[in-house]
């Protein structure tokens, strides 16, 4: 039960969902039931994941960004599509970070990002993120 919920926590973080995965994750480090190499990995599929729909989304958003209800300008895409053409792909390094990440995923979508690149590179940012978490949870890497 523990792994489904950390997977859920990871999964739903990673969509525009304003949630964390880290205190779940921690917590269950502390708990020390589970192998930590097992739930860095469940986190980092479920967080994954999760940009993956992002992605997905971004893919499909274009078709609805004249409709009248849609939630971000044309002068907001394009300011977002312009930020993404100036640093590319190199930004999804940059999806483990809080409030700036998922929409990044979302972006390289709407600017067609060869999915193979996008989840190479999120499979590093992701998991790298969580893995540096447990080092900190060791007293190993102190920022």
């Amino acid at each position: 039960m523990a792994l489904l919920l950390l997977f859920i926590s990871a999964f739903a973080a990673a969509t525009l969902l304003p949630l964390q995965s880290e205190a779940v994750l921690v917590t269950l480090f502390v708990q020390a039931q589970h192998s930590p190499y097992l739930l860095i990995l469940v986190a980092t599929v479920g967080n994954v994941l999760g940009s993956c729909v992002n992605w997905y989304l971004g893919i499909k958003i274009e078709q609805f960004k004249d409709k009248k209800w849609f939630p971000v300008s044309r002068q907001q895409m394009e300011k977002a599509e312009k930020v993404y053409q100036k640093y590319g792909f190199w930004s999804l390094f940059l999806s483990w970070m809080p409030i700036i990440g998922d929409p990044l995923t979302l972006i390289a979508g709407l600017m067609k990002e060869n999915f193979a690149r996008f989840l190479f590179i999120v499979i590093i940012a992701k998991g790298g993120r969580y893995i540096v978490l447990y080092l900190m949870y060791l007293g190993l890497f102190d920022f």
